[in-house]
């Protein structure tokens, strides 16, 4: 079902990301998320024009016809009809649509998945987030393409709805739209059993995010999070699929690849940046964890973005 949506740049704010809002003449609070028409933001892109960027929440770019690109921390995806793809925080990217595309641009904050809601933290425990950072993109029938097109309109209707308990409407529709989301992606709806392993894994993820550039070692994260190295590892995988200290070679791969595509600063200053006293044994940590070495890496950048 399409939605009669005006063809200009046409945002739909439930709230800014970054803080709440109440709702006219409703008591509620509302839920911070944001849907967008790609035309409109095709058409946003043409007058500001766009460079590599990210953000500090979730967006999900879903083309329902037509055809675009989407690079995301240095890779290219290709999309067509009724492909969608995930960014989740903090990754660089940029996003290409044909003129006559058509779909949605949908972004809510992270925190969302773990807001005390039973139905969004579900979805965390679902392994949704996970599968956001390591499989990206995926191609919807189009009978489920109809459905979750459904639930946009739904939650597009009640935007405007200020009625008694509007927020908790858009709540419960945002929580099925995300379900059917995670349907989407292979063993997504694969629970985890313990409840306190999966906040476990969460609270390292977070303390990655904060401390790669100087904690490389799993028993640094351990003892904050007061485990055992072998226990965290243990859990980590068995959660996300990766021990503990894969996750944080690729964070710190990750960054080093973002500034040496995106920057001419040189190796020395990246390891610098990135903790690593000692150029010889950060090179050879990139080469180790990515596969090709630092000046390979850089060539090809370059060449892919000139």
């Amino acid at each position: 079902m399409q939605l009669e949506m005006s063809s200009a740049s046409y945002n739909i704010f439930l709230m800014p990301i970054t803080q709440t809002a109440a709702a006219p003449n409703c008591k509620d609070q509302q839920i911070p998320l944001e849907i967008q028409t790609l035309q409109g933001l095709r058409e946003l892109q043409t007058q500001q024009g766009q460079m590599p960027h990210r953000h500090q929440h979730i967006e999900i770019v879903w083309i329902r016809n037509g055809n675009g690109s989407l690079d995301i921390d240095l890779k290219r995806y290709k999309m067509g009809n009724n492909t969608l793809y995930c960014i989740i925080p903090g990754q660089l990217h940029q996003l290409e649509i044909e003129k006559e595309a058509e779909g949605y641009l949908i972004s809510f904050p992270e925190y969302l998945l773990n807001s005390g809601n039973d139905d969004f933290e579900l979805l965390y425990r679902s392994g949704l987030f996970h599968l956001l950072m390591h499989s990206p993109g995926v191609r919807m029938e189009t009978e489920t393409a109809d459905e979750i097109e459904e639930i946009i309109r739904r939650l597009y209707k009640e935007l405007y709805n200020v009625y008694l308990l509007r927020t908790e409407i858009i709540r419960r529709y945002t929580s099925i739209f995300l379900i059917y989301l995670a349907r989407q992606f292979d063993g997504a709806m694969q629970v985890s059993v313990q409840t306190k392993n999966v906040r476990l894994v969460k609270n390292f993820i977070a303390l990655v995010e904060k401390k790669f550039m100087s904690w490389k070692l799993v028993k640094d994260y351990a003892g904050d999070l007061s485990v055992t190295p072998n226990y965290l590892n243990e859990i980590v995988k068995k959660i996300s699929g990766y021990s503990a200290g894969y996750h944080i070679r690729q964070r710190v791969v990750l960054e080093a690849k973002r500034r040496a595509a995106y920057s001419d600063v040189s190796m020395k200053e990246i390891a610098y940046y990135l903790g690593f006293e000692d150029i010889a044994h950060f090179s050879k940590f990139f080469k180790t964890v990515y596969g090709k070495n630092f000046t390979d890496f850089k060539k090809e950048s370059f060449s892919h973005f000139s």
